[in-house]
């Protein structure tokens, strides 16, 4: 099991009507306790990193961890590089040993976004049988994503998401359905759920191509997330409330210990709240005891 690629382990989630939380890490220490959660549920697991990580950490580095950690562990488990719009920088990620990578060309016209998509194909395909997303349409910020939402050009066209995923040979796909990154500051934020479902019969309706990936978790009401993995969302990623479990708990552990300085202590509070976040991530997902 152990080191996974995330296309065979989302097919079956395809397959299966359950989703596979992909979970952004900024540290080893995060990784360690996202795996654990994933272990602790029996759930396959999509370890994810931003390019700023990747860069400040460095991909050999982060992909060195997650085999050494992911051979020891009974789940299956991918690395994953996010939202990459630099190609030479996802080259350089696949030759690190990440299992998947994200090549963003959301903000090219839809020609270009093809073309480059399809050479990161290429080059991961041919160098290591890496796994490659791609994304058509606009995964906005909360700032703009009512904006985002109501305009149709930026959001995934299902006309074109077939030949999208055809002419780029992408693996896993993203369409642009209105969430967006960060913490939404509406209740209700503006998803086209029509518009999801039938980019998912055109997409995989007749067997699985290209499993579909719903970015901007953060902040959905858990009827909104059934929904979404009901309609054909098998990857579900998750950044922002990592990032505030991690900085909220190390918070609350110097506060109420000012007068130790215990390293150790301060990794054991962050993980464990780190553990509990993704644990109700994988029960919502229904991924629990799917590890296969």
């Amino acid at each position: 099991m152990a080191v996974a690629g995330a296309r065979e382990l989302l097919s079956r989630a395809t397959v299966g009507r359950y989703s596979v939380g992909a979970f952004n890490i900024t540290n080893i220490n995060q990784m360690l306790a996202v795996v654990e959660a994933a272990v602790a549920k029996r759930a396959p697991l999509i370890i994810q990193t931003s390019v700023g990580p990747s860069k400040s950490i460095g991909p050999e580095v982060i992909a060195a961890a997650y085999r050494a950690i992911a051979s020891a562990a009974p789940i299956p488990i991918a690395l994953h590089l996010d939202h990459c719009t630099d190609a030479a920088w996802c080259r350089r990620c696949v030759d690190a040993g990440y299992t998947n990578i994200m090549y963003d060309g959301s903000h090219h016209a839809f020609d270009d976004n093809v073309r480059i998509t399809a050479e990161v194909c290429e080059y991961a395909h041919r160098a290591a049988g890496v796994s490659v997303e791609g994304e058509l349409g606009t995964v906005s910020g909360v700032e703009d994503q009512v904006k985002v939402a109501e305009d149709e050009s930026a959001l995934c066209d299902p006309a074109r998401a077939v030949e999208f995923v055809d002419r780029t040979g992408i693996d896993i796909f993203a369409p642009a359905i209105g969430t967006a990154h960060g913490i939404y500051k509406t209740e209700n934020p503006k998803l086209d759920f029509a518009r999801l479902e039938k980019i998912a019969g055109l997409v995989n309706g007749k067997g699985v191509r290209a499993p579909l990936v719903i970015h901007g978790g953060t902040g959905l009401k858990p009827d909104v997330v059934r929904r979404l993995v009901a309609l054909g969302g098998s990857k579900f990623n998750v950044s922002t409330e990592l990032k505030h479990v991690l900085i909220d708990a190390t918070w609350e552990y110097l506060s109420g210990h000012r007068d130790e300085y215990d390293p150790g202590k301060l990794d054991r509070h962050t993980g464990e709240a780190t553990r509990r976040a993704i644990g109700a991530w994988i029960d919502l997902l229904g991924s629990a005891g799917k590890a296969a």
